[in-house]
């Protein structure tokens, strides 16, 4: 499957880190651009609250075996993305 690669974990101190691959990464920001165009979730500059339930959702249905879920991964990894 090529989720293979995306399902791969080490382990750190504070637990079991998820790695990213290019392909989620990729599909995670179109996911956030579509949910910024619907504007459901718009608030001036930022998204309002509940838009990583709904970014989940929308990642569930483009990769059903990714197991992404709202708090940690999606927050954790939003929040690297900002800084990169």
């Amino acid at each position: 499957s090529g989720f293979s690669q995306s399902s791969v974990h080490s382990q750190s101190s504070r637990g079991t880190k998820r790695k990213w691959v290019p392909k989620k990464d990729a599909t995670l920001v179109a996911c956030m651009v579509d949910l910024h165009n619907v504007g459901t979730f718009n608030a001036d500059t930022r998204f309002k609250a509940g838009y990583l339930n709904e970014l989940e959702k929308m990642l569930e249905n483009v990769l059903p075996h990714a197991m992404l879920k709202a708090k940690p991964n999606l927050e954790s990894r939003i929040r690297t993305l900002k800084r990169d």
